[in-house]
């Protein structure tokens, strides 16, 4: 009886080190899938550094900046990292024309999936605090418009900027949910600002879903895994006959699309379920 006591103890801390083992290799290989991130994020700025300081000397050139960050940045990024984008469009957007584009936002992988998914060349609009990141923060200062939200007259600011941009033929991006929200919750709600810009400056509001942004690189630090990253563009709200007091119902219009494909996920049927 004493023997077959001491076999199951042997078995038990045997499965009990197989699985200790299977969890530090796990946790490396996170470790190793952040690093490799961050490398490839610098890697394409030092390498074309002088092509991408002489785009940003004027917003003139800006679409070249565009063209350099979508091709020689946010591509070898999503490749390289084992994350190549998968776009499915329900309506397509027309060159030359300025959109307020919106999505979900979940993951730093949003930035490099928004450049693939629109070639026409827009702005991100964005925290200030992304500025400090070394090297990225350098051209992020010169090519986005930064919101400070500490301080009430950033957003005057950030409209008129916004207007600048879009009379030069570009489009803005907005991530309305104003911040990456904790990784519980599965869509927080929206701001009024994107639709409150896009309804003043006349721009059809593109939504767009970002399914698997927060399941491949997360803000979780031991988390993350290559994959396809799905994204859908959905049909644009045209904003031609809305006045401002109508940002409110196109706000909830816009979420609940992204919020409906964002439901149909393994992960959005169980927290709907709580």
């Amino acid at each position: 009886m004493q023997a077959k006591v001491k076999t199951n103890q042997k078995k038990r801390c045997r499965i009990c080190i197989f699985e200790y083992m299977l969890r530090f290799l796990k946790n490396v290989g996170h470790v190793l899938y952040r690093i490799w991130f961050y490398i490839l994020v610098a890697l394409p700025i030092f390498l074309f550094f002088p092509l991408l300081l002489l785009s940003v000397l004027s917003e003139k050139t800006y679409p070249q900046f565009f063209w350099l960050a979508r091709n020689l940045w946010a591509a070898p990024i999503l490749y390289t990292m084992g994350c190549p984008p998968k776009i499915q469009r329900e309506q397509h957007l027309q060159k030359g024309k300025s959109y307020m584009l919106v999505a979900n936002h979940t993951s730093m992988l949003d930035i490099m999936l928004m450049l693939r998914v629109s070639k026409n060349p827009f702005v991100f609009v964005g925290k200030k605090e992304l500025s400090k990141i070394p090297v990225f923060g350098f051209f992020y200062k010169r090519v986005c418009i930064m919101v400070d939200r500490e301080n009430s007259k950033s957003r005057t600011t950030v409209y008129r900027r916004a207007q600048r941009r879009l009379q030069q033929g570009l489009s803005i991006c907005i991530f309305p949910e104003g911040g990456v929200p904790e990784e519980h919750i599965l869509l927080d709600a929206f701001k009024d600002g994107a639709f409150k810009m896009a309804i003043a400056h006349n721009i059809a509001v593109v939504p767009m879903t970002f399914y698997d942004c927060k399941k491949r690189f997360s803000f979780t630090f031991l988390s993350g895994s290559p994959g396809r990253l799905r994204a859908k563009v959905h049909s644009f709200f045209e904003t031609g006959l809305l006045e401002e007091e109508d940002k409110g119902t196109l706000r909830e219009e816009v979420r609940a699309i992204i919020l409906k494909e964002l439901s149909h996920l393994p992960e959005g049927k169980i927290k709907k379920r709580l």
